[in-house]
């Protein structure tokens, strides 16, 4: 397996791990905030440093691509792209929607009949959603979603779905199934990139480094802070 320097910065949380050889070589989470732009130089020169420090030799650049936070899927992108610039290196996108997923089912035993659905809080009742079967493939695409108690409705009268991700607490409200369950405290991680990180790398499934852009699903809305409106 590549070793890899991963980025996570989709939502609230900082994620940097340098994976290698099926392991975790070293991992930085910062989960205080917004505070990517701060922290993420700061983990990456660890990762490098452990690389050197390890005598790994580096063969890709890894980062979230969305969807989530419009600004930290950029800062991640931009600072994963001059990276792989400086290192020579191939840039690998994996989806946010997909690691959740993946660290969800490596946390413990499912029946391959049971469906996942990753949910990125996207404000009020919207998330950013998709659902995945046992192998990984798509069997609703991501997009937005609005939440109400038919948004599954065709996979829940099908079998087991498994809800999680920082939108499911608000999904518990809306979704009433018998076949619904939730997971909490799933967040994406750069440690959970490895598996799909080196899958795409065997597969030389690269970015384009100058035209690659985050796959942030709708178009960014720009809001005034009610300070500034006097309210």
């Amino acid at each position: 397996m590549a070793a890899i320097i991963n980025i996570e910065t989709s939502t609230d949380v900082c994620s940097v791990a340098l994976t290698y050889n099926g392991l975790v070589v070293m991992q930085r989470d910062d989960e205080s905030g917004h505070n990517h732009a701060t922290m993420l130089s700061g983990f990456i020169k660890d990762a490098l440093d452990q690389a050197k420090f390890n005598d790994i030799k580096l063969e890709a650049i890894a980062v979230s691509i969305g969807p989530g936070s419009y600004t930290g899927l950029r800062i991640g992108l931009s600072e994963a792209k001059g990276l792989a610039y400086a290192l020579d290196l191939p840039l690998i996108g994996v989806s946010t929607l997909q690691l959740l997923t993946a660290d969800v089912m490596f946390r413990e035993f499912y029946d391959e009949n049971v469906m996942f659905a990753p949910m990125i809080d996207a404000r009020r009742m919207e998330v950013y959603t998709a659902v995945y079967d046992y192998a990984l493939e798509a069997l609703m695409s991501p997009r937005p979603l609005i939440l109400d108690n038919d948004s599954y409705i065709e996979y829940l009268n099908r079998g087991p779905v498994v809800f999680f991700g920082n939108g499911s607490d608000k999904a518990r409200d809306v979704i009433n199934h018998p076949n619904a369950s939730f997971v909490k405290g799933v967040k994406p991680l750069a440690s959970s990139m490895m598996a799909l990180a080196d899958r795409a790398f065997m597969r030389s499934d690269f970015l384009d480094l100058a035209y690659s852009t985050p796959e942030y699903l709708k178009e960014f809305q720009a809001t005034v802070p009610k300070s500034k409106l006097g309210l």
